[in-house]
Parts: structure tokens; C-alpha cells; sequence
């Protein structure tokens, strides 16, 4: 159920509720609700209700109301505007949201308004958000508009968020919905939505519903849906990687930017997603495109390396520096031990990118204490390197991948040796902790 604001400038502006905030009908209805008592409540909504299409005031925080009442201080100061909050509904709204079926059907029989919205939703967008399908063919069949806006801009299929609501979007599709329309205040498409969820089966549903032809239509901030999928919190790691690639396969621009130029890379590296970095290499990513700030893919992830060290963000640098990523300057080493110490497999991986790199004492006091305690082992060896030579199995290593440069990915394990010896070329294997 939705929230509306009202100015207090003008009295004509508030509403008048059939049943207000401090009623005991409400306070019934509330009690009801908040034990999950459908049949009571279906009871007290059909058996009280003046008529089917009545207002129900849930709540109402106008604290002018009582003339005692302080006036905050942020109020006379100006940083305050004059406003309350109506919390208005339906009975067809309420019984949409929580998916009472049969009371959904009465009250439709009854000749309920299925596109009412009292509080700027109607029972179909409060259907959808709760993945009530049942609830959701109902209101279709009895007129509801599949394409009727909330208060706040949005469609029903915007309101399609969770697993749980498939169903309900491939009903509102059926009955004439339009997949590409926008949010108002993002501009988001449907699409939009469900990939930065990591909503496979919905984005499957939209592509195959028409979805493809705004494949890269850019929201508000330039994001595609693609864009959108890299940087969203949704989904497990397998099912985002499977809704990127479907993505790719149907024509998503693996290079598009943000209006910060951020491009799909840099939002996989942000996350530290390393199988979702390789797939996007494996399209012909610029390993080195800057965004606006001059950021690389390789520094998003040394950025949030420590965030994320339950994924393994070396497993992202090592991806990003067999492709052709340029290491960070030495004289930044020390920075990156300030973001990436209590990530030493990040350090052992940097530093074997090196022709050779002279380890400073200065560097120790980036590493916090703890953290220094912590891996003792390792910076310990680290910092006794101060001064000493690189191995002659280094820097073979080292002219080797500088000849291949982009290609090590592709080229080294084509190479006639050993596989200990790819492993090696490729930093990776029991050869990655090596700093030799």
C-alpha cells in the first residue's frame, strides 16, 4: 500500500476518508491485517464497508492537527517543508496486496473500480508487487489497465520485482501491456529492472516480449540493461553471468557507457565478479577504457578488493592483467597496499606483473597493524625483498607475457610445455603466492 503527500498550504488539498486513521474500523482492520487473519478481514471488508469502492485511511501524521503540538525547529527555519503524510487505500487494494483471491473476486463482482488508486496504486500494481497472479487474472478480466501509472510513475510491469511475480508479468503481457515503457523518475524499462535484480526468467520473458529492441535504450543515468546487470545486488553469481550472457547473445553493447563513462567492465570489477569479467573480456572488452574520473577496470577491483575478499578479487586481476591490463605505476604500489593489504594474493599477483619493482620500508605503514599481524607470514617475506634481484625464472616469465601482452590468455596455453609451466605464465596455480 502506497504512501501520498499532501502541502499543508491548503486545507482542500487533504483528504476525506470514509474511514479515518483513528476510526475503530481501521483500528479492527489494522489488527486483523497485522495477525494475518484473511478470513476475519475479508469478513470485516465486506460485511462494514460503506461500498465497495470505500477510502480507508491507514495512517495520517499530520502533527498540526493538535494545536499544543511544538513547532520543530527545522520548520521556522525554512529546511523543513509544511507536509503530512495520508497513508490512503481501497478494500480491492488491500486484498490485492496481500492476495485474498476470493476477496479480490467478491468485491470485483460487487463492481469494485479495479483501477481505482486512493493511494496513488492500484490493485493491480499492489497484485503485481506482491506476486499474487490469482488476484492479478482477476483484475485483468474485470478491466484492470495493464498499463495505468502509480502516483510515482510506474506501470504494473515495474511492480514485477521478485521471482515470485513471473506469473503476473506474463499475464499483463497477454493482456496488451507495453514491455519498453520507462519509469518517470529513472527511466527504467522493465528490462532495466529485472536484470539489475538478477531476474533471468523475467528478462527471458521481456526479449522474447519485445524487450530486444531497447536492448541498449540508456536509462537516466546511461545505463543499459547490461550496465544495470553488472552493477546490481540481485541473483546469485551464476544466474547474473547466465543474464549477461543471454544479454550479449541478443546484440547488449558489451562497451556501452554511463554518463560517468563507466562501461559494463567497470561495474563487473567493482564487484569483483570474476567470472562475469571474463565473459565480458571474451566479448572484446577494452580492458583499459577509462571512465570519466580516469578510472581502469583493474583499479575498480583494487578498490574494492577488501570488500569483497569472500570472492577472490585476485582471480579478477589475474583476468584483467592476462588480457592486457596496465599494472598500476610503481609509485602508486603504496596506495594499493592501503586499499588491497588484508588482500595479500592481490599484492603477490601485482608485484609478479613487475619487470621488477623496488620494495620500499616506507609502504609498511599503509598496511594497518592488525592487518600486518594478520598476514605476518607474507610481509615479512614481502618486505625483506627490499634491495634483492628478480629471479632469472621471473623475468623469463615476464618477457614472455610482455610478447604475448593481450593475448596470454589465448596464446600461453597453446604453448608446447608443461602445464605447471602455464600455470606459472598465467600467475596463476600454486605459483600465485610465489614472490620470487
Amino acid at each position: 500500500m502506497s504512501v501520498q503527500s499532501y502541502g499543508c498550504r491548503s486545507s482542500s488539498q487533504i483528504c476525506r476518508p470514509d474511514y479515518a486513521a483513528g476510526s475503530r474500523f481501521v483500528g479492527c482492520l489494522k489488527s486483523l491485517l497485522t495477525s494475518g487473519d484473511e478470513e476475519a478481514a475479508t469478513t470485516l471488508l465486506t460485511d462494514e464497508v460503506k461500498h465497495v469502492d470505500a477510502i480507508i485511511e491507514l495512517s495520517n501524521d499530520d502533527w498540526m492537527k493538535e494545536t499544543t503540538a511544538p513547532i520543530p525547529p527545522q520548520v521556522l527555519l525554512g529546511l523543513w517543508t509544511l507536509e503530512y503524510t495520508q497513508e490512503l487505500t481501497s478494500p480491492l487494494c488491500i486484498t490485492s496486496s496481500r492476495g485474498y483471491t476470493e476477496c479480490v473476486r467478491y468485491l470485483l463482482h460487487r463492481r469494485a473500480d479495479p483501477n481505482a488508486a486512493p493511494g496513488g496504486r492500484s490493485p493491480l500494481h499492489e497484485a503485481c508487487s506482491g506476486g499474487h497472479d490469482d488476484c492479478v487474472q482477476l483484475l485483468l478480466e474485470h478491466g484492470a489497465n495493464p498499463n495505468q501509472r502509480s502516483d510515482d510513475g510506474r506501470v504494473p510491469l515495474h511492480f514485477c520485482e521478485t521471482k515470485s511475480s513471473l506469473r503476473c508479468a506474463e499475464l499483463l503481457l497477454q493482456h496488451g501491456a507495453l514491455v519498453n515503457q520507462t519509469t518517470e523518475e529513472l527511466q527504467d524499462t522493465s528490462l532495466h529492472i529485472a536484470a539489475r535484480l538478477g531476474l533471468l526468467d523475467h528478462v527471458e520473458l521481456y526479449l522474447h516480449g519485445g524487450a530486444i529492441s531497447a536492448i541498449n535504450c540508456k536509462n537516466l543515468d546511461g545505463e543499459t540493461p547490461l550496465i544495470a546487470a553488472c552493477g546490481g545486488n540481485g541473483g546469485d553469481g551464476n544466474i547474473r553471468l547466465q543474464l549477461c550472457q543471454l544479454l550479449l547473445e541478443e546484440g547488449a553493447d558489451p562497451e556501452a557507457q554511463d554518463q560517468q563513462e563507466r562501461r559494463p567492465v567497470h561495474h563487473a570489477c567493482r564487484k569483483a565478479d570474476h567470472r562475469l569479467v571474463e565473459l565480458l573480456l571474451a566479448a572484446g572488452v577494452d580492458v583499459n577504457a577509462t571512465d570519466y574520473n580516469g578510472v581502469l577496470p583493474l583499479s575498480c577491483v583494487l578498490q574494492s578488493a577488501e570488500l569483497y575478499r569472500e570472492r577472490r578479487p585476485h582471480l579478477t586481476v589475474r583476468a584483467l592483467l592476462n588480457h592486457g591490463a596496465r599494472c598500476v605505476y610503481p609509485e602508486a604500489f603504496g596506495m594499493v597496499l592501503r586499499y588491497c593489504s588484508g588482500v595479500p594474493e592481490v599484492i603477490s599477483l601485482l608485484y609478479s606483473s613487475y619487470l621488477s619493482l623496488e620494495v620500499c620500508s616506507r609502504w609498511r605503514q599503509d598496511i594497518p597493524e592488525n592487518v600486518f599481524q594478520t598476514h605476518e607470514s607474507f610481509y615479512t617475506t614481502f618486505f625483506s625483498l627490499s634491495g634483492t634481484v628478480r629471479s632469472l625464472q621471473h623475468l623469463c616469465r615476464f618477457t614472455l607475457r610482455k610478447h604475448f601482452n593481450s593475448q596470454c590468455y589465448h596464446s600461453i596455453p597453446l604453448l608446447p610445455v608443461p602445464a605447471a609451466i602455464k600455470d606459472y605464465l598465467l600467475l596463476a596455480g600454486e605459483w600465485s603466492d610465489s614472490l620470487l
